[in-house]
């Protein structure tokens, strides 16, 4: 959508507003912590899920003020919107945005987020070591294509040459996989590249991160069908649990892909992620959705 729309728009519903652009990667988290600290009392991120990872990770950085955080919006223009969704489902952008503005008391929800232990990032939208991470190198290439179109292409591809690694996942102090892995997925929300539902259970403010591990035993042809609804926890190969330190390792000593918020990373055989509960304030809906 147009950026003079969304300004105009707020414009109608808010008493003050300051319209700023990023001009580099990293430059949304630079100045969420410059709105943060100059009092700003809501920031509206247009964009996809690396500008909203970056605005929140700007906003969490930031010294808590007296009167607390700036709240956090999404206006989603990006490719696979996963937070808008986890948010607002799909409703149209402009409802979602007078719903929250047009109010005296918004409803804003405390959301928790993750710290990675090894490179002191955080997460907001969730983290995978496999498939979800090698599909995302796979979808930068994929430039024919936009939104979740070119998720679900790019996992398609990804699946036709992918190999499961060894690896060991540990939630709290328990061991609850030893072996061969798809992927094993940390969050965060529900949702991964807009339309997979990774996380089925996982809930936003419960200040535990849930995991799911999918093992090599699944047949990886069926892995796309199953979550798009969640399907795939009722498997065997499947496995779901709830925590507040989730630990990753591959365990014949090759570089682990990893990917956090859509960042791939590689390099370490080893990932810890610790919860951050309740610390990014997010406008939300009046009513949760319910989900059946």
């Amino acid at each position: 959508m147009p950026l003079a729309a969304v300004t105009e728009a707020c414009q109608a519903l808010v008493g003050e507003l300051s319209v700023v652009h990023t001009a580099y990667p990293g430059h949304a988290r630079t100045l969420a912590v410059e709105a943060a600290r100059d009092g700003a009392d809501a920031i509206l991120a247009v964009g996809g899920d690396g500008t909203v990872s970056e605005v929140a990770d700007g906003l969490v950085a930031a010294a808590e003020p007296a009167n607390g955080r700036p709240a956090l919006l999404c206006v989603p223009a990006g490719t696979g919107n996963s937070f808008y969704k986890e948010i607002w489902q799909d409703r149209p952008w402009l409802e979602s945005l007078t719903t929250a503005l047009a109010t005296r008391r918004p409803r804003i929800r405390n959301v928790d987020m993750a710290r990675v232990l090894e490179t002191r990032d955080t997460v907001l939208l969730g983290a995978c070591s496999g498939l979800v991470a090698e599909a995302l190198e796979t979808a930068a290439g994929l430039t024919h294509l936009t939104g979740r179109a070119r998720y679900q292409e790019a996992v398609a591809a990804t699946l036709r040459g992918f190999a499961p690694h060894p690896a060991r996942v540990i939630v709290d102090g328990e061991v609850i996989h030893d072996g061969g892995v798809v992927l094993a997925n940390v969050g965060g929300g529900r949702y991964r590249g807009g339309g997979f539902l990774l996380l089925p259970h996982s809930v936003l403010d419960d200040g535990l991160l849930d995991v799911c591990v999918v093992t090599d035993g699944l047949d990886l042809r069926e892995l796309p069908g199953l979550t798009r609804d969640g399907r795939h926890l009722e498997r065997p190969e499947v496995i779901y649990r709830r925590g507040r330190r989730i630990e990753i390792e591959r365990t014949d000593g090759a570089p682990l892909t990893f990917e956090r918020d859509g960042e791939v990373q590689r390099g370490r055989t080893r990932y810890t992620l610790d919860v951050l509960p309740a610390v990014l304030p997010v406008l939300s809906p009046p009513e949760p959705f319910v989900t059946v």
